[in-house]
């Protein structure tokens, strides 16, 4: 039986790792810190409420319970749920007082971190599907922040002498994961590129937490690319949205992007790399590894997208008459 730790617990990726580690027969102690509270209920697993990036305190804790198993999950897409400034300084605090606690811990056996295949880049005579054998070359915030983490990760695996399993996930999109990609599609009317309509691949969530948690359970050492199959355009995406497109060259970018922003819906610099250039990647070696591969395919992460309904004004209660 194996003590597991989580950091990001809060977020809802890590809620439900932690729900799929409470029914995984070698799990034993089962904790978890972040600065919000599981956003799913969970029987047994103990959470600790704190902010990662408080390293005195997350040292203290994650020390005290010395795991044999860190999952590190506390990292933040910019402008999923706080902006691309404050996204890169959090995951780079979190990344210093998490995994810099986890090097001191004497029964570490594995560490796991989500990364993602923005790492990749998508610079002019990139591979258009590389694989883990490809070298970082990010050209995006997200990208670079994705790759110091795993650079710090990889360094803490050296110290330690234990494994790092990379898993750079598609993005993740899904009815109920704060995306800035999921929000700009579920736009009325949707910005694409009327240029050129590259293919994208995505992962549905549940799909990510399945393989974090096979990850964990194996030493799997190294990158390992988590796509889901198949893969989109903006535009097939947009038209099974039933939404309106909106061709867009040039500086008319700057303009869809700043109204976007003014409408609460930012898309930051690796989205609109996305939209411009694609982002696919090679998965083939994650069934070798992880003895499974994902089964939600691009076109179903999409349909699942549109299918959640938006948010419907009801009419007020007419209060009942007293007789």
């Amino acid at each position: 039986m194996k003590r597991v730790l989580v950091s990001g617990m809060g977020g809802q990726l890590g809620s439900l790792v932690a729900s799929l580690l409470e029914a995984e027969p070698w799990v034993g102690d089962l904790a978890g810190i972040d600065a919000d509270p599981p956003r799913r209920r969970l029987s047994r697993a103990r959470f600790c409420r704190i902010d990662v990036a408080d390293r005195e305190q997350v040292v203290e804790r994650v020390i005290e319970f010395d795991p044999h198993v860190l999952i590190h999950l506390a990292m933040w897409e910019p402008d999923a749920r706080v902006p691309t400034a404050a996204a890169v300084r959090m995951t780079a605090a979190a990344s210093t007082a998490v995994l810099g606690a986890a090097a001191e811990c004497r029964s570490l056996e594995r560490i796991v971190v989500r990364s993602g295949i923005e790492v990749y880049g998508r610079r002019r005579g990139a591979l258009t599907r590389p694989t883990e054998r490809a070298a970082p070359d990010p050209t995006s915030s997200f990208g670079r922040s994705l790759a110091a983490l795993e650079a710090d990760a990889v360094g803490v695996g050296a110290t330690a002498g234990v494994p790092v399993a990379l898993l750079r996930l598609a993005p993740v999109v899904g009815p109920h994961v704060p995306s800035p990609l999921g929000r700009m599609l579920r736009l009325p009317a949707v910005p694409f590129s009327g240029l050129a309509d590259p293919a994208f691949t995505m992962i549905v969530e549940s799909d990510a937490a399945h393989a974090i948690v096979l990850a964990a359970a194996n030493d799997v050492d190294g990158p390992l690319n988590v796509v889901g199959p198949g893969a989109t355009t903006a535009l097939a995406a947009i038209r099974r949205g039933r939404r309106l497109p909106l061709p867009i060259v040039g500086p008319e970018w700057w303009v869809a992007r700043r109204l976007a922003f003014l409408s609460g819906t930012p898309i930051p610099d690796h989205v609109a790399e996305l939209m411009h250039r694609g982002r696919l990647a090679d998965g083939s070696a994650c069934r070798d590894a992880l003895g499974w591969a994902p089964q939600t395919s691009a076109t179903e992460i999409v349909d699942r997208l549109y299918a959640w309904p938006s948010v419907q004004r009801q009419p007020p209660r007419v209060a009942w008459e007293v007789a």
